[in-house]
C-alpha cells in the first residue's frame, strides 16, 4: 500500500511539474496571439494582458495591404516553396543512406554511420563560411538573379544527418528475414527498398521530414546571409522577413506579430496530421 501511495505521489508531482513547464511554454505564443489583435492604443496601454480589450483584425489587414512594404505573400511562397523541396529530396536521399546503413549488411557501415553521427557535435556556424564561399561559386548567389538563391537555401541542409539517424534506427527493426525472402523471390536492393522498407517505415520517414520541414521553414540565420547579398525582398524566406520588418526604425508591432502567429500556422498544420505517427516512430527507434 505504501509503495502505491508512493507512486502516486510522483505521478502528482511529475504532473505539476510538467504542467507548470508547458504553461510556460505556451504563455509567449498566447502573449503574441492575442497581441496581433490588439490595436494601437491597445498596446501602449495593455502591454502585459493576453487578452485585449479592443479586439480588432487591423493588423492582419494591414498587413495583408501593405504588400508593397512587406510582401508577405511572397515571402509565404518562397518558405513554401523551400521547405516542401528541401523536404522532398531529404527523405529521398536520407532513406536510401539509412537504406544502406540499417539494411545492407557490408563492411565498415557502424564505423562510416558512427563517423557520420559524430558530425552532429559540430556546431553548424562553423559550417557556414565554407558553405557560403562554395554557393556563391556555384553562382546560386547571383545579384542580378536573385531566383537561384533557393537552391542555395535548398542544398546545403540535404546532408543532415539527425532525420537519417531516426530513419535508420526504424529500419534495423525490420526482420532481415523478410527481406531476404524478397531478395530471394527476384527484388534486388532498390525493390527491397521501394516495396518493403518504405511501406514499413512510414512512420519514421514522417518524423523525419516533420523535423526536416520545421527546420528550413524556422531557418533564420542561414537564409539571412544569402539574402545579405542578393538584398531582393521579393526573395525572401518569411522568416528573413520578420526580421527586416522588426529592424525598421517605424516599424508596427502589432504587423510584426501577425506575421509571427502567420509563420507559425504552416509548422502546426503539418504536426497536426503527422502527430500520431512521431509517437509511433519515436517509440520504434530507440529514442528516450
Amino acid at each position: 500500500m505504501a509503495i502505491k501511495s508512493g507512486v502516486k505521489r510522483r505521478k502528482r508531482v511529475a504532473f505539476i511539474i510538467l504542467l507548470v513547464l508547458s504553461i510556460l511554454w505556451v504563455l509567449p505564443l498566447l502573449w503574441a496571439l492575442g497581441t496581433s489583435f490588439k490595436s494601437a492604443n491597445d498596446m501602449r496601454t495593455n502591454v502585459i494582458t493576453i487578452i485585449p480589450r479592443e479586439f480588432t483584425f487591423g493588423n492582419y489587414q494591414n498587413l495583408f495591404e501593405n504588400s508593397a512594404v512587406y510582401p508577405i505573400f511572397k515571402w509565404l511562397r518562397n518558405s513554401a516553396l523551400i521547405a516542401i523541396i528541401h523536404t522532398l529530396l531529404y527523405l529521398i536521399i536520407a532513406s536510401m543512406a539509412a537504406y544502406a546503413f540499417g539494411v545492407m549488411r557490408w563492411k565498415g557501415r557502424n564505423l562510416v554511420f558512427g563517423l557520420l553521427l559524430a558530425t552532429m557535435a559540430i556546431p553548424t556556424v562553423i559550417n557556414l563560411t565554407p558553405l557560403f564561399t562554395m554557393v556563391i561559386r556555384f553562382g546560386w548567389l547571383d545579384s542580378e538573379a536573385s531566383w537561384k538563391s533557393i537552391f542555395a537555401l535548398i542544398v546545403p541542409g540535404l546532408g543532415g544527418t539527425f532525420g537519417l539517424f531516426i530513419m535508420r534506427q526504424f529500419f534495423m527493426n525490420i526482420p532481415y528475414d523478410l527481406v531476404e525472402s524478397a531478395q530471394i523471390e527476384g527484388l534486388g536492393h532498390f525493390g527491397v527498398y521501394r516495396k518493403i522498407v518504405l511501406p514499413l517505415g512510414k512512420s519514421a520517414i514522417m518524423v523525419a521530414g516533420l523535423f526536416a520541414f520545421m527546420g528550413s521553414w524556422n531557418d533564420y540565420l542561414w537564409p539571412t546571409l544569402t539574402a545579405a547579398v542578393h538584398f531582393d525582398p521579393n526573395w525572401y524566406t518569411l522568416q528573413t522577413g520578420l526580421a527586416t520588418m522588426q529592424s525598421q526604425s517605424n516599424y508596427d508591432p502589432g504587423q510584426v506579430m501577425a506575421a509571427a502567429i502567420i509563420s507559425i500556422i504552416p509548422v502546426l498544420i503539418v504536426y497536426m496530421f503527422v502527430q500520431d505517427k512521431i509517437i509511433e516512430g519515436v517509440s520504434h527507434t530507440g529514442i528516450k
